[in-house]
This record gives C-alpha cells, sequence and structure tokens, in this order.
C-alpha cells in the first residue's frame, strides 16, 4: 500500500463531496429560516398552536422551494452540459483528426511532452473518444450527469430535516423556556453544520462555526424582535 493509499482519488469523490455540502447547506437553510419563523411568532404570541401552524407552513414552503430552484437549476446545468455533448460528438465524427490534434494539445498544456501526448490522446480516443473529450475540454462525465429529480429530492429532505430541529424543540418544550432551548438547540446545530460545511470544503472549521452561529443568532434576534414589535401593536 503506498504512502497517498488513504487519499480520496476514487472516481466521483468530488461529487459525492459536493453532494453532501449541498445537503449540509440545505439543512443550515432549514434550520435557520424555521428558526427566524417560528421565534418571530413567539415573540408575538405564547399560543403553541399559532407557531405550529407557522413553523409548519414555512417549512413546507421554503421545503418547495428549495426543490423548485434545485431543479431548475440542475435543469439548466444539464441541458447545457447535454448540448455541449452534442456538439463535441458532432465535431468527432465530422473532424476526428482535427479532434485528435485538439486532444493532444491540451494534453501538452498540462506539461506532456507532443510524441506522449499524441500516444496518450490516440489511446483515449480509441477507448471513449467522446469520454476523453469531454473530460478534459468540458469538465463533464458523460455517464455521470446530475438529475435534476435527485438533486431537487434531495434539496427538500435536507432542508426539512434541518427544519424539524427548531420546529420540534419549541412547539414541545414548556412555554417558559421555549424561546431559550429553541435557541440553544439552533446555535447547538449551526455548529455542527458550520463545522461540517468546513470539512467539506477544506476550510477553517472555526471560521465557519463562527459565521455560521453569528448568522443564525442574528436572524433569530430580529425575527424575535420584530414578533414582539408586532404583538404589542395588535
Amino acid at each position: 500500500m503506498g504512502p497517498h493509499a488513504d487519499e480520496p482519488h476514487q472516481e466521483g469523490f468530488n461529487d459525492r463531496l459536493n453532494w453532501l455540502r449541498a445537503g449540509v447547506l440545505g439543512a443550515n437553510d432549514g434550520i435557520v429560516s424555521t428558526a427566524g419563523i417560528v421565534l418571530g411568532v413567539a415573540g408575538a404570541t405564547s399560543d403553541r398552536t399559532a407557531i405550529l401552524v407557522a413553523g409548519i407552513a414555512g417549512l413546507a414552503a421554503g421545503a418547495m422551494s428549495m426543490a423548485a430552484g434545485e431543479y431548475v437549476s440542475v435543469s439548466t446545468q444539464r441541458d447545457s452540459e447535454e448540448a455541449l455533448l452534442a456538439k463535441e460528438s458532432r465535431e468527432l465524427r465530422d473532424e476526428p483528426e482535427d479532434e485528435l490534434a485538439e486532444l493532444a494539445g491540451l494534453y501538452v498544456d498540462k506539461g506532456l511532452d507532443p510524441d506522449l501526448a499524441l500516444q496518450v490522446a490516440e489511446q483515449l480516443t480509441a477507448k471513449d473518444a467522446l469520454a476523453a473529450h469531454a473530460e478534459i475540454e468540458l469538465g463533464i462525465d458523460p455517464d455521470d450527469l446530475t438529475s435534476p429529480w435527485n438533486a431537487a429530492l434531495a434539496s427538500m429532505l435536507s432542508f426539512t430535516l434541518g427544519a424539524l430541529l427548531p420546529l420540534l424543540t419549541i412547539v414541545l418544550v414548556a412555554a417558559e423556556v421555549r424561546v431559550a432551548v429553541t435557541v440553544v438547540a439552533v446555535v447547538a446545530a449551526l455548529m455542527l453544520t458550520g463545522w461540517l460545511s468546513a470539512r467539506f470544503g477544506y476550510g477553517s472549521p472555526s471560521r465557519a462555526v463562527i459565521r455560521n452561529v453569528i448568522g443564525g443568532l442574528l436572524a433569530m434576534a430580529v425575527t424575535y424582535g420584530i414578533g414582539q414589535l408586532v404583538g404589542t401593536q395588535v
């Protein structure tokens, strides 16, 4: 086993990391937005039913919005990738020699000498010309295009899981401590999602956690303050 055997070089690893990071960020959005809604309502009223209804409505609206947005975004990206792959396929069919020279030139740009670059290009073209060109020219794996439906479902589920934490916390604990307990639970969750997002993105965990917690606290403070202000005026 080599010295770098533990490094994540397997195919698709970066894609999986991107999906995990997107899931963490989706859950983070669910935590913050739903916490803001339920604390805003809690600032205006102590009615548990009103808080629950507002929280469920916010969860449903947020989850559907996330799913729809992700579906549109990934569908647009997939359409673009399919169009680029179709164009590349036509060029390989109509101009194979030019495409081979182009592929070899790209490997020369990466540091290979011309003879070796041509040899590599020929071998890759013989195996799967479209995949070879798509990978180095377009950064696309033709066999691993993202499904917009999978992306939408993953986004909706991650948002929902995140949103359930503040929603269940604030409606299940006693009225006199519900705000404090919810804030503590949300801060703890935001510390975890901040740390995880930093780990997946190879960033600084401490900075990510601090940013995440400060942003969440600010959102909760603003919505709770607005709720109290509106509650006293109505």
